[in-house]
């Protein structure tokens, strides 16, 4: 448990700092360079789609030379520096630059950290292991939300952004220092020659294929959430009003990630994972119908709910029924699909957005997100979690 607290407290600090950012980009973009919905969305979507397909090789890297903690603090640095370039971009292809940076260092670190929290976890706790991870990390991401809320004054000049952003490298730092706590499992194994990663898949669970299906089918209605808060931006509010927004969100996926996260070991994966995707596909129909300030809080607080009740419990569920030998690949497979997934889906979101209105991206990932839910109640199978075992 210890292992899995400081594994979080990585993720705290680090989203303390990137939440200091993550916000304004949209914001910035358009302020300083005059970017458009279609732009940002190629913006965003360049840069998780192309850094998510480091993840399946960096999950294949865990696998063979089991650098796990070295492998996720070489991704967490990187995420430093994104920092630093974005104070020296003077225009919207240099923040395309940084962003793609910051996307590499998550590539790099997601699937060799998952592997960590899933060797920390006891037995028959995967979901509360990875929900204790999701908590600490939203919580990260809410505190550094309230920081730019209190930092930034209304409508927000190039400076004021370049000042948070120099800020919130230190958050990124202490971040890094956490490595020094945590502790890497060590285990003996028989040499062997080790296939291409493309060649083991064929091991894999038929159930963790159609899950592999459901992401990709699901992200490419999920665009980035730069688009809820450009959504909340067009019906009138103000920047701190914006980031205040993303804060709920944040809260709300932090304070219940743990709860939902133990639920899952209760009741299983599947009756979380389709309430999540139900959900998901109502709080988008809410943002592509929404004209009030007050319903735009309650849909991000119902969008925190969605991401307490899918982010760790897809991780558990990948990580109990891959292959010990193949965990990390799968961990980094399952992030990859979905980033694979996330170019068209921004890009998407944007050309929907300029061609046919702001409710236009929104109305297609409900629908998306919805028969994403049907593919998983009628064809994913229940798993049971004590019976899945432990690494």
């Amino acid at each position: 448990m210890t292992n899995i607290i400081f594994l979080g407290l990585v993720s705290f600090f680090t989203d303390v700092s990137t939440e200091m950012v993550y916000p304004l980009i949209p914001l910035y973009l358009s302020a300083a360079f005059g970017a458009s919905p279609a732009l940002v969305g190629v913006i965003e979507g360049i840069a998780e789609s192309v850094a998510s397909l480091l993840k399946v090789f960096s999950g294949y890297v865990t696998d063979k030379i089991q650098k796990k903690k070295a492998l996720a603090a070489i991704g967490y640095a990187t995420g430093v520096l994104y920092k630093l370039a974005l104070l020296f971009a003077g225009s919207w292809t240099g923040i395309l630059g940084a962003r793609v940076l910051d996307r590499l260092g998550k590539g790099i670190r997601t699937a060799p950290r998952d592997v960590l929290v899933s060797e920390s976890a006891d037995k028959g706790g995967m979901g509360k292991a990875f929900g204790i991870h999701k908590a600490l990390d939203m919580a990260g991401a809410a505190l550094g939300i309230l920081i730019t809320w209190f930092l930034l004054r209304g409508e927000g000049s190039e400076s004021a952004y370049k000042r948070l952003f120099l800020l919130s490298t230190i958050p990124g730092v202490l971040g890094l220092c956490m490595f020094f706590f945590v502790k890497e499992k060590k285990e003996t194994r028989l040499v062997k020659q080790r296939e291409p990663f493309w060649k083991n898949l064929k091991q894999v669970d038929s159930q963790l294929k159609l899950y592999l299906l459901v992401v990709f089918l699901f992200t490419l209605g999920n665009s980035s959430n730069t688009f809820l808060l450009l959504r909340a931006k067009s019906l009138g509010l103000d920047d701190r009003d914006v980031i205040l927004l993303h804060f709920v969100y944040n809260i709300t996926a932090s304070l219940l990630s743990v709860p939902l996260g133990k639920l899952s070991d209760k009741i299983g994966r599947k009756k979380l994972l389709v309430s999540g995707h139900l959900l998901f596909s109502a709080v988008y129909l809410g943002f592509a119908l929404a004209s009030a300030p007050l319903v735009l809080a309650a849909l991000f607080l119902l969008y925190g709910a969605h991401t307490a009740m899918i982010t760790g419990v897809e991780r558990a569920y990948v990580a109990e029924i891959a292959p010990p030998e193949l965990k990390g690949t799968l961990l980094g497979l399952q992030s990859t699909v979905a980033g694979v997934a996330l170019l068209p889906a921004s890009m998407l979101a944007g050309a929907l957005w300029d061609t046919f209105g702001a409710a236009a991206p929104f109305l297609f990932g409900a629908g998306l997100s919805f028969a994403a839910a049907g593919i998983l109640l009628f064809f994913m199978k229940s798993h049971s979690t004590a019976a899945a075992g432990h690494p």
